[in-house]
C-alpha cells in the first residue's frame, strides 16, 4: 500500500516541500482524515469540508506562521489544525483536555486569534497588519470570511476602516451561500448575482471600499488558487479574493443536506449516513419547548413576532417561520441588530420574541441597556444555550447572562426548572408586561419524557415570586433555573436530607424578598446554586440581599467560578465547577 502524502506533513513547512501537481490528492487525503474522526468523534463537518482546498492553497503560499492567518468564526479550521502540527491529536478535538474545536491562541502559533464568534477576523488582521506596518516588518496578513459572517455589522466596520489604509491585509471571502442555516438578506442576493456574472463591474461594492478585488474564483481549483494568492502577495494595500465553494465537499450528503451537516454527530464514515438516535421516551429539546409553543401563542395573537439572529435551526425559531413566514425574520449575523428591530417593533404593540442563543447576546450589550431597557420595552428576549453547553468551550458557554442582565434596571430574568415552567412564562410574557423579560434556558433535552405541548394547559406565572420545593429544617438550598434539578437528585440521596429545604427561585430579579425574609429568619446556613457565574449573579443577589437586611446567616455560592471554562461534555464541566449530582451530594452529606 503507497504511502500518503499526509503521513509526511505535520507543518506548514512539509507542505510546501510537495509539487502542486500532488495537492490535489492531498486534498482528498485531507478530506478523508476530517471525515474519519468525525464521524467517530463528532464535530463540525461542513464547514471544514468545504475549504480544503483554500487551507492547503494558504500554507502553501504564505509563510506561515510569521504571515498570520487569520479564521473566522472558526468552524471550518480542522483542515488547518491538522496542518499546522496536531495532526496526532486531532482525534482529541473538542474533548476534555483535548484540542479546542476554535483557533486559540494558547494552543498553537499558527493559531493567531481566538474565535468562536463571527465577523471578528477583518478587525482583528487589520489590527496586525497596521501593528506590523508600524514595526516595520513585511508581513502577509489574511482573513478568511464566510458569506453570511461578512453580513455582520463589525464586518463592514473593518472593510471601512481598512479600505482608507495601506495595510497588507487580504481579505477572502468564502462564499457558499451558508453559515449554519442558508445565508440571508440583500448582501446574499447581491453575491449571487455577483456569482452567476449579472452584476456590471463597476457596481462592485468591495472595488467602491478602495479594495483590490478579484474574483469570484473556483475555491475547489487548487491551482487557480494558488496562482491568485502568489498574484495578490505581490500587491500592495487592502486587497479581496472571492472564492465559491461548497459546504459539504467531497461527502455527498453533507454537500445535499449542509444544514444537518454543518455538526452532524457521529455518522458512516463511508455512506455519509447519519447514525440513528433512539429518541424514545426522551424529554423534549428545549429549544423545541420554545419553538413549537411559540407556535402556538402566535395562531392565538397576530402581534406575536419572532426573531432570530442567524440560528433558526439550532433556536427552533423555524417552527415560527414555517407557520407564520411574515411574522417570524431571521436577520442574518446581526445580534444588534435583532434587538433594536425587537425594540422597534415593541414600541408599536407588538410582542416580540428575540430567540438569541446566551453567549451571542454578550454582542447586543448596548442594545440592550440603550434601547429596550432604558426606554422600559417589554421585548421577551429568549436565551437559548444559557449556562455550560459542553464541547464548543469557552467561547460558548452561556454563563455570564445572568450577571450581565441582572444590573441593568427595568429587566425582569427568569429561568425555568423544566419544560412546563418554559411554556408557562412564554404564555404569560405573551400576555403582556410592563417591562423587558430575559428567559435563559439550557442547551439539551428536559426532565419530563410525557411532556406534549398540544396536551399541556397554559397558566400564567406571578412575575418574582419563588416556591418551596422540599421542606427541611436546618439549611435551606435556592437553586435557580435548570441546575435545581441538580439539587433535587442530591437531597434524593443523602442521609440527612431532613436537614435541607430546598427553595426554587426562578425569578433572578425581581427575587422574591419577602420569602428569602423566611428562609433567612429559619435556616441557619444557606446555600446557592445557579450555571452562571458566581461573581455578580443570582448568589451574588442573595448575598447583597443579607448585608441589605443585616443578616448574619451562614451563605455558600456555588456556580461557575472566575475563570473561563473550557470544553467537555456537560457533566465533565459540572463536575469541574462541583455543581454536579455527586459534588452536591459530598457537599450536602458534611452539613
Amino acid at each position: 500500500m503507497s504511502k500518503k502524502l499526509l503521513d509526511s506533513i505535520n507543518k506548514p513547512s512539509d507542505l510546501r516541500k510537495l509539487e502542486t501537481a500532488q495537492l490535489p490528492q492531498l486534498a482528498k487525503e485531507l478530506r478523508d482524515f476530517i471525515i474519519d474522526i468525525v464521524s467517530v468523534k463528532e464535530g463540525h463537518l461542513g464547514a471544514s469540508l468545504g475549504v480544503v482546498e483554500l487551507t492547503i492553497a494558504l500554507h502553501y503560499v504564505f509563510n506561515t506562521p510569521n504571515d498570520l492567518l487569520v479564521w473566522d468564526v472558526g468552524h471550518q479550521a480542522y483542515g488547518h489544525k491538522i496542518l499546522t502540527e496536531r495532526k496526532n491529536k486531532f482525534h482529541t478535538n473538542r474533548q476534555l483536555g483535548g484540542i479546542s474545536g476554535f483557533p486559540k491562541r494558547g494552543e498553537s502559533v499558527y493559531d493567531t486569534f481566538g474565535v468562536g464568534h463571527s465577523s471578528t477576523s477583518i478587525s482583528a488582521a487589520l489590527g496586525m497588519a497596521i501593528a506590523s506596518q508600524l514595526k516595520g516588518e513585511k508581513r502577509n496578513h489574511i482573513a478568511v470570511i464566510g458569506d453570511a459572517s461578512i453580513a455582520s455589522g463589525m464586518a463592514f466596520e473593518g472593510l471601512n476602516h481598512a479600505g482608507v489604509t495601506d495595510a497588507n491585509l487580504l481579505v477572502i471571502l468564502n462564499d457558499n451561500a451558508i453559515g449554519i442555516d442558508p445565508s440571508v438578506g440583500a448582501l446574499k442576493n447581491y453575491l449571487t448575482s455577483v456569482k452567476e456574472g449579472k452584476n456590471p463591474k463597476q457596481n462592485n461594492m468591495i472595488k467602491s471600499l478602495n479594495f483590490d478585488y478579484s474574483g469570484p474564483i473556483d475555491g475547489h481549483d487548487i491551482t487557480a488558487l494558488i496562482s491568485e494568492l502568489e498574484r495578490l502577495k505581490k500587491v500592495k494595500g487592502p486587497k479581496f479574493l472571492h472564492i465559491i465553494t461548497t459546504k459539504g465537499k467531497g461527502l455527498q450528503q453533507a454537500e445535499k443536506d449542509q444544514v444537518k451537516y454543518h455538526a452532524p454527530g457521529k455518522f458512516d464514515a463511508a455512506t455519509g449516513e447519519i447514525l440513528p438516535k433512539s429518541e424514545e421516551n426522551l424529554p423534549m429539546k428545549f429549544q423545541d419547548v420554545f419553538g413549537l409553543t411559540l407556535v402556538e401563542l402566535a395562531k392565538k395573537n397576530k402581534n406575536i413576532i419572532g426573531i432570530t439572529p442567524a440560528m433558526p435551526s439550532g433556536s427552533s425559531m423555524k417552527f415560527m417561520m414555517d407557520a407564520f413566514p411574515d411574522r417570524a425574520f431571521d436577520v442574518g449575523i446581526a445580534e444588534q441588530h435583532a434587538v433594536t428591530l425587537s425594540a422597534g417593533m415593541a414600541t408599536q404593540g407588538m410582542i416580540v420574541f428575540c430567540n438569541i442563543y446566551s453567549t451571542f447576546l454578550q454582542r447586543a450589550y448596548d442594545q440592550i441597556i440603550h434601547d429596550v431597557a432604558l426606554q422600559n420595552l417589554p421585548v421577551i428576549f429568549c436565551l437559548d444555550r444559557a449556562g455550560i453547553v459542553g464541547e464548543d468551550g469557552a467561547t460558548h458557554h452561556g454563563v455570564f447572562d445572568l450577571a450581565y442582565l441582572r444590573c441593568i434596571p427595568n429587566m425582569i430574568i427568569y429561568a425555568p426548572k423544566d419544560e412546563l415552567d418554559l411554556q408557562n412564562i412564554l404564555y404569560t410574557a405573551s400576555l403582556g408586561l410592563n417591562h423587558p423579560i430575559a428567559i435563559r434556558y439550557p442547551r439539551g433535552r428536559g426532565k419530563n419524557p410525557n411532556f406534549n405541548i398540544s396536551n399541556s394547559k397554559f397558566q400564567t406565572i406571578e412575575i418574582g415570586k419563588a416556591h418551596l420545593l422540599k421542606k427541611g429544617t436546618k439549611v435551606a438550598v435556592l437553586s435557580t433555573g435548570f441546575i435545581g434539578n441538580n439539587v433535587s437528585k442530591a437531597l434524593e440521596s443523602i442521609q440527612n436530607k431532613n436537614d435541607f429545604a430546598h427553595y426554587d427561585f426562578s425569578f433572578v430579579k425581581p427575587l422574591d424578598e419577602m420569602l428569602l425574609h423566611e428562609i433567612f429568619g429559619k435556616h441557619t446556613s444557606i446555600i446557592t446554586i445557579e450555571d452562571g457565574v458566581i461573581k455578580g449573579g443570582f448568589g451574588s443577589a442573595v448575598c447583597e440581599f443579607a448585608v441589605a437586611n443585616n443578616y448574619t446567616n451562614s451563605v455558600k455560592v456555588l456556580g461557575i467560578p472566575d475563570a473561563f471554562i473550557e470544553h467537555g461534555t456537560i457533566d465533565e464541566l459540572q463536575q469541574i465547577c462541583k455543581i454536579d449530582v455527586k459534588s452536591l451530594e459530598i457537599l450536602f452529606s458534611k452539613y
